[in-house]
């Protein structure tokens, strides 16, 4: 996810959190405890800081950003039930606020904007996962001559067997397989031909298969 930050034009957002507040750590000199508020005194407050923050002030969108947090994570758990993916999912919220804090409307309510953001991520994240476990799930049968594999040994593998690709292929599959995106897309995003595309997702599927094989008893 820290790639994704690089990457995705997020410098301002890469700045604002600070080392731990994936975790939640509070910045020094914040209250500890906990304090009960009225929910709309606290929305209140974050349309404030967003407001601010689309006006340029640094110190708003960074209370903002640490004071949403566990509120955005709370959401995403409830929906992932998975701590690990839970936290990836929260940040990569967090990053698609940033990316569309210029379409907040001041006037409009601020916390369904941003659980409408959460909700949308979650529901990626689950089309990832499904689109993962039917890619494993495709290359384990081919792997085993099996077409019903043990999830569990499956689940096990399939990272293992992702990472091991070359960047190249890993990036082929990942886009084609698990993202969703059409030939075009993939190879416009690549940078190369839809030729050169298919051919890099085929060595690359065909390379999981056997890695994903390896790991069948």
């Amino acid at each position: 996810m820290a790639l994704l930050l690089a990457n995705s034009g997020g410098a301002t957002l890469a700045s604002a959190l600070a080392p731990g507040i994936l975790h939640g750590d509070r910045p020094r000199g914040a209250a500890t405890g906990v304090r009960v508020e009225a929910a709309n005194d606290r929305a209140e407050r974050w349309r404030s800081w967003m407001i601010a923050a689309q006006g340029g002030d640094r110190d708003a969108y960074q209370r903002l950003l640490v004071d949403l947090l566990p509120f955005v994570r709370q959401i995403v758990l409830a929906r992932t039930r998975d701590g690990a993916a839970a936290d990836d999912v929260t940040q990569e919220v967090l990053l698609s606020i940033h990316s569309a804090r210029h379409t907040y409307r001041p006037e409009r309510p601020f916390v369904p904007w941003v659980r409408a953001i959460a909700r949308n991520a979650t529901v990626d994240w689950a089309r990832r996962r499904a689109r993962c476990r039917e890619v494993g799930l495709d290359a384990a049968a081919e792997a085993s001559g099996d077409s019903s594999p043990d999830r569990e040994i499956l689940s096990r593998g399939l990272e293992r067997a992702l990472r091991s690709l070359p960047d190249a292929q890993r990036q082929a599959v990942v886009l084609l397989k698990l993202e969703g995106l059409s030939v075009k897309e993939t190879a416009a995003r690549s940078g190369i031909s839809q030729g050169a595309l298919k051919l890099r997702a085929h060595r690359g599927y065909r390379a999981l298969r056997d890695l994903i094989g390896r790991e069948l008893p």
